[in-house]
Protein backbone atom coordinates (compact mmCIF):
# COMPACT_ATOMS: atom_id res chain seq x y z
CA UNK A 1 0.00 0.00 0.00
CA UNK A 2 1.18 3.06 -0.46
CA UNK A 3 1.12 4.98 2.69
CA UNK A 4 2.92 7.72 1.89
CA UNK A 5 -0.04 9.32 0.99
CA UNK A 6 -3.14 9.52 2.39
CA UNK A 7 -6.33 9.11 1.34
CA UNK A 8 -7.85 12.94 1.55
CA UNK A 9 -10.35 14.67 -0.66
CA UNK A 10 -9.16 18.11 -2.46
CA UNK A 11 -7.27 19.35 -5.21
CA UNK A 12 -4.46 18.49 -2.86
CA UNK A 13 -4.96 15.02 -2.39
CA UNK A 14 -5.45 14.71 -6.59
CA UNK A 15 -1.88 16.46 -7.00
CA UNK A 16 -0.22 14.20 -4.17
CA UNK A 17 -1.81 11.42 -6.04
CA UNK A 18 -0.90 12.63 -9.49
CA UNK A 19 2.33 13.71 -8.65
CA UNK A 20 3.18 9.79 -7.54
CA UNK A 21 1.60 8.12 -10.64
CA UNK A 22 2.71 10.60 -13.19
CA UNK A 23 5.39 13.31 -12.31
CA UNK A 24 5.92 13.92 -16.02
CA UNK A 25 2.41 15.02 -16.67
CA UNK A 26 1.87 16.98 -13.44
CA UNK A 27 4.99 18.70 -13.48
CA UNK A 28 4.86 19.86 -17.28
CA UNK A 29 1.24 21.28 -16.32
CA UNK A 30 2.55 23.68 -13.58
CA UNK A 31 5.15 24.56 -15.74
CA UNK A 32 2.51 25.45 -18.01
CA UNK A 33 0.49 27.37 -15.56
CA UNK A 34 3.84 29.43 -14.67
CA UNK A 35 4.31 30.07 -18.66
CA UNK A 36 0.23 31.27 -18.68
CA UNK A 37 1.22 33.75 -16.06
CA UNK A 38 4.11 35.20 -16.63
CA UNK A 39 2.74 35.48 -20.71
CA UNK A 40 -0.37 37.05 -18.82
CA UNK A 41 1.79 40.05 -17.07
CA UNK A 42 4.23 40.30 -20.06
CA UNK A 43 1.09 40.95 -21.57
CA UNK A 44 -0.59 43.50 -19.23
CA UNK A 45 2.98 45.32 -19.04
CA UNK A 46 3.16 45.71 -22.63
CA UNK A 47 -0.22 47.39 -23.30
CA UNK A 48 0.35 49.20 -20.28
CA UNK A 49 2.98 50.86 -21.17
CA UNK A 50 1.44 51.86 -24.81
CA UNK A 51 3.31 49.22 -26.35
CA UNK A 52 1.65 49.25 -29.37
CA UNK A 53 2.42 52.68 -30.28
CA UNK A 54 4.13 52.34 -33.53
CA UNK A 55 4.97 55.94 -34.96
CA UNK A 56 6.20 54.25 -38.39
CA UNK A 57 3.37 51.77 -39.26
CA UNK A 58 3.16 49.62 -42.21
CA UNK A 59 -0.84 51.70 -42.98
CA UNK A 60 -1.68 55.14 -42.79
CA UNK A 61 -3.56 55.84 -39.84
CA UNK A 62 -5.54 59.39 -39.30
CA UNK A 63 -5.74 60.78 -36.06
CA UNK A 64 -8.19 63.57 -35.35
CA UNK A 65 -6.55 66.59 -33.11
CA UNK A 66 -8.32 65.73 -29.63
CA UNK A 67 -7.19 62.09 -29.85
CA UNK A 68 -4.97 61.19 -27.03
CA UNK A 69 -2.76 59.25 -29.09
CA UNK A 70 -1.91 62.27 -31.24
CA UNK A 71 -0.18 63.46 -28.78
CA UNK A 72 2.07 60.85 -28.24
CA UNK A 73 3.17 60.93 -31.69
CA UNK A 74 3.27 64.58 -32.96
CA UNK A 75 6.61 66.28 -32.51
CA UNK A 76 5.79 69.91 -32.63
Amino acid sequence: MAAAVQSSRGVVALFKRGWNEIPEVIGSSFMALIGFGLAGVGLYNYYSHDGNNRRYKELYTVYRSDDPRAARIRKD
